[in-house]
């Protein structure tokens, strides 16, 4: 659709929304940007890559041109402009400080990539600046995916089987990335600057576009349907398993436009209408502001494979004021099979989107030497004191001086007793904490579960040490005490010294015995329990996963590793599993086949991710295993834990924090003390963490005072969170942005003995800033972060 056409539909629905009369909501825009004059790099080729001068990575490496589309093409609603053919001509964007002009200054409401990293590790800050007419700038941080990740899988807007390299084809699955941001929209957008140039893992643009702000400003909001998706999560609604359709509405006006005129500013509720569908539950907005996005779902039954619905917006009279073209219906899943098409819809349940905080536990015989030098893994400990095994080695000197040579690891297996293991003092404090599920590993690399291994093996909990199964005593426990704590389980997909997995192993997971590290005789170690089995993934690794769903009832797998697997009968048989119970759950990306969310590890993203994602840190900085050589004082404290859950949460996240038990059982109280406080703070402030939403606009405010952190905002239906990280001074708090604060809304200050009476406060008609008046006494009776809640006062 051309930008005049959409801005008259806009101009036109500003003019009908608020009068009541049935406007008809237009596509939401999206206009690409011709790169051409930029294009630099050629990323693909054709004949099995040979005689080609494609060279995406540097290294000679290409996609594989049959697998891309060619020329104008659409991804979640939104053109990009490709190449129509790969086989010629430069077709991507190597990012080398290039600008962009646009051809007109232009107000933009969200700015499109398709881009792909060039490395093969975890994802790269890649710096983009948007340059304005009015002088200033702004930095657009987007966190790039590469193009290939071993062990892990992402989902990705293009996929292809594999790559070409020098040598052959690279099996693994090879990707382009699209992400989307919001572009303060103050002011027209003049020009894009890329990222400079980078030596490794490097940034390929492929496409951008652009959503243009309306610039009519003189009607209501110029409302347009950003998607609407139906999804596979539901709830059961009056006995009705009922489809959460997730709708997003945008508000084109730019910023500066804020009002009561401009905005949505009482009950409005969203309803599917269609053949065969029917609105359970409508979806609720409240508040729109310009240059805002509202998420919402709406609850429907009946949806079809090739049917097509619209979306009605009803006023809070239930008058219906705006109706949007037909979008394309699919139905609830209600049997998932062992192949990509049907396993890949799979995605997050609506209870862990809403449940923010997870605490993961690193629990087996690793931790009985329970050792590490600093920046490693306590947990790694089998591995690392062979790496190399000799006095260079930290953890092979520890393990010398401390046990001996003729000490092995398998000798700390009848050491780990768990005789201090208290199942109900556990789910008490993760509940005492604030977490809302548990994820507890079943089984690291050196293959001794924690559960009943049937006829795979021998090396667990239920036959050594212990001699009890701790996931069964875990999971039943929190059944009983908490059952809306939701229960995980970590697994490892490979271990590190079973011979079984030789025939498999890859890179730091070799399989085969180990060899004793101080060369004492034998020289290759035993593997404790180990039984005669004929193939690891067959009689091993599938049936232990498939135990964990269907007999321990596990919420959430969460593997590590990936590698050789086969996590399509396992996936169909644990979403099936849970379905049959009402039950909805999810799985990592770690597994070997798509996942439901992301999991960097002692990571966080700097600015929002729309796809689901999840955090893991363990409260040691450097370890998830208790580690002995660690200060209590470095363990994460409560501010720490409050600030970097926020933070996570702000984006699209879950933190998943994990603690270390001694071998014994029990919960040092160092971590158990840090895990209170926060669980402290959470109790009179949750509301501003759990069950939130990501704020379109941005995740945090853009000019703190020096030195200090930014505030982060959240969102509900109903209120908007301002979540300081620094102590107010003076008595005030001062937002440096634009919000969806309108006059008559009441600002509260959250603390332990409740919330404020309404603070008073002002927003500066030209700058937009907001400024908070808030009591010193009630500042001083609050720790770790300063939570203020905007409830918005309906019209």
């Amino acid at each position: 659709m051309a930008t005049q056409a959409v801005l008259f539909l806009l101009s036109s629905l500003c003019a009908q929304f608020l009068t009541g009369y049935g406007a008809t909501l237009p596509e939401y825009p999206s206009q690409p940007l011709p790169l051409s004059g930029l294009l630099n790099n050629k990323a693909a080729t054709s004949a099995n890559g040979h005689g080609s001068a494609a060279n995406f990575d540097g290294a000679g490496s290409a996609y594989d041109s049959q697998f891309l589309p060619t020329g104008s093409w659409e991804y979640d609603g939104l053109s990009f402009a490709l190449p129509s053919s790969w086989d010629k001509n430069d077709d991507n964007v190597l990012a080398n400080g290039q600008v962009l002009r646009l051809q007109k200054p232009t107000s933009v409401h969200e700015l499109h990539f398709l881009y792909a990293g060039d490395g093969t590790g975890a994802p790269v800050l890649s710096v983009f600046t948007l340059n304005f007419a009015d002088g200033s700038s702004h930095e657009v941080n987007l966190y790039a995916k590469n193009w290939w990740v071993w062990a892990n899988v992402n989902r990705a807007a293009i996929v292809t089987p594999y790559h070409f390299e020098k040598t052959g084809k690279n099996l693994n699955a090879t990707n382009i990335f699209q992400w989307s941001t919001s572009v303060p929209s103050e002011s027209p957008v003049e020009s894009i600057t890329f990222p400079p140039k980078a030596t490794s893992n490097r940034m390929h643009v492929f496409g951008l576009s652009i959503t243009p702000s309306t610039t009519n400003t003189s009607g209501g909001p110029a409302l347009a349907i950003r998607r609407a998706r139906f999804t596979t999560r539901w709830e059961d609604i009056e006995g009705v398993r009922a489809q959460a359709v997730e709708v997003t509405l945008a508000n084109l006006l730019p910023a500066f436009a804020i009002s009561r005129n401009t905005s949505i500013t009482t009950r409005h509720t969203v309803e599917l209408v269609g053949s065969g569908i029917q609105t359970v539950t409508p979806g609720v907005i409240n508040r729109l502001v310009p240059a805002d996005q509202v998420r919402i779902d709406v609850f429907v039954t009946g949806s079809t494979a090739n049917g097509n619905a619209t979306i009605q917006i009803r006023d809070s009279s239930g008058n219906v004021v705006a109706t949007s073209g037909e979008f394309p219906t699919s139905p609830l899943v209600d049997n998932y099979t062992p192949d990509a098409d049907s396993l890949s819809m799979h995605e997050t349940p609506s209870w862990w989107n809403a449940a923010k905080y997870g605490i993961f536990i690193h629990w087996g015989v690793y931790s009985t030497p329970a050792w590490a030098p600093p920046t490693s893994y306590a947990e790694w400990y089998d591995w690392d004191i062979r790496q190399p095994p000799n006095s260079s080695n930290p953890t092979w000197e520890h393990h010398l001086e401390t046990y001996g040579k003729n000490v092995i690891y398998n000798d700390f297996i009848p050491d780990f007793t768990a005789s201090k293991f208290n199942a109900s003092a556990w789910v008490d404090l993760f509940d005492r904490a604030g977490a809302k599920y548990f994820v507890l590993v079943s089984k690291h690399h050196d293959g001794f579960a924690l559960f009943d291994t049937g006829n795979t093996t021998n090396r667990n909990s239920v036959q050594f040490g212990p001699k009890r199964d701790l996931v069964a005593e875990l999971f039943q426990t929190a059944k009983a005490e908490k059952p809306e704590m939701h229960r995980g389980t970590y697994y490892s997909m490979p271990e590190w010294f079973n011979p079984d997995f030789a025939k498999y192993g890859f890179g730091q997971w070799p399989g085969g015995l180990a060899h004793n590290a101080f060369n004492v005789s034998p020289a290759l170690e035993p593997y404790t329990g180990r039984i005669d089995i004929d193939d690891y993934i067959d009689d091993l690794q599938l049936p232990q996963m498939i135990d964990l769903a269907v007999k321990y009832d596990t919420e959430i797998m969460w593997c590590d590793i990936g590698g050789p697997n086969k996590t399509l009968d396992f996936a169909a048989t644990f979403y099936n599993h849970a379905m049959a119970q009402g039950r909805q759950v999810t799985m990592n990306d770690r597994c070997g086949f798509l996942p439901d969310f992301d999991t960097p590890e002692y990571a966080t993203f700097g600015s929002i991710q729309t796809a689901k994602w999840e955090s893991s840190e363990g409260m040691d900085p450097f370890s998830y295993g208790l580690n002995t050589a660690t200060n209590a004082d470095q363990y994460k404290n409560g501010t720490t834990i409050v600030q970097t859950l926020v933070d996570i949460v702000s984006k699209n996240g879950n933190f998943l924090l994990d603690i270390g038990p001694t071998a014994e059982g029990e919960i040092i109280a160092p971590m158990m003390n840090n895990l209170l406080d926060a669980g402290t703070w959470l109790d009179f402030a949750g509301d501003c963490v759990y069950d939130t939403e990501y704020w379109f606009p941005s995740s945090q405010d853009f000019n703190p005072p020096a030195g200090t952190e930014p505030p982060r905002f959240t969102t509900t239906p109903s209120t908007f969170c301002i979540v300081a990280f620094a102590q107010p001074v003076d008595g005030k708090v001062t937002i440096n942005k634009r919000l969806p604060v309108l006059a008559e809304d009441e600002i509260v200050f959250l603390r332990p003995q409740g919330p404020t009476a309404p603070l008073t406060w002002n927003v500066d008609e030209k700058s937009g800033k907001l400024v908070i008046d808030v009591p010193e006494s009630d500042v001083t009776a609050v720790d770790f972060a300063w939570p203020f809640q905007v409830r918005y006062k309906l019209a």
